[in-house]
């Protein structure tokens, strides 16, 4: 089952370009997320398994593009993510919901693309995530524990290449809790959901994964 053509030439944030859906509801048909994987599991329908890919291409795409650090590992792990989601339809059950399910597959396929090939784990915090507030401005300031000066800001794409290092070393844990929230704009409970653990441990990994960030910027002359 071929989810998407390949297009090498695609730009890093331009899911349009790396590929199109066969068929889609226009709009979804006013169907939820789950009554659709409902007629993919029951019917095998592949049109609204089209939808689904369709709904959640540049959302899921940007989420591991940030995750991995590379758009052409992105689109690997999007497709590998889609076609798990078909493989295991039967296993959706009712009353569960959708995205959590679905970002729980992609982490784990994101997970399993960096073992096989970790010279090009890296995640970028550069932009603001849907609903997030993980400005690297912002998060910067924020472990710097004040606001930053004009002079300071001459030093901005230094301070991101730090972030960006700073996170890579979190342990895969801390950084994946740090990623759903504070990037991907998910609330606690699903964080707790996509990565299978209680929400408090959701927050103590967010709380010691702000703690080396700081502690790592204080030792790295972040306060100069």
């Amino acid at each position: 089952m071929v989810l998407h053509e390949s297009h090498p030439t695609a730009g890093p944030d331009d899911r349009s370009a790396i590929g199109s859906t066969v068929g889609v509801l226009p709009h979804g048909a006013g169907f939820t997320d789950e009554e659709l994987i409902g007629r993919v599991r029951r019917e095998d329908d592949t049109v609204a398994f089209e939808t689904l890919v369709h709904r959640y291409e540049h959302e899921l795409f940007s989420y591991l593009r940030r995750y991995l650090g590379s758009a052409e590992m992105a689109e690997d792990v999007f497709q590998a993510t889609f076609l798990q989601v078909h493989l295991k339809k039967e296993n959706f059950e009712d009353g569960r919901r959708f995205r959590p399910w679905l970002y729980t597959i992609a982490t784990n396929q994101a997970i399993d693309a960096q073992r096989r090939n970790r010279r090009h784990r890296m995640v970028s915090l550069d932009n603001r995530g849907p609903g997030g507030e993980d400005d690297v401005g912002a998060l910067v300031e924020m472990l710097a524990g004040r606001d930053q000066t004009a002079d300071e800001k001459m030093a901005g794409e230094e301070a991101k290449n730090w972030v960006r290092t700073a996170v890579e070393e979190l342990p895969d844990a801390l950084r994946s809790a740090l990623v759903l929230v504070y990037h991907q704009g998910m609330k606690y409970r699903e964080a707790a959901d996509v990565l299978g653990i209680p929400v408090g441990t959701v927050k103590s990994r967010l709380h010691a994964a702000l703690l080396k960030l700081n502690e790592s910027w204080h030792e790295s002359g972040g306060e100069r």
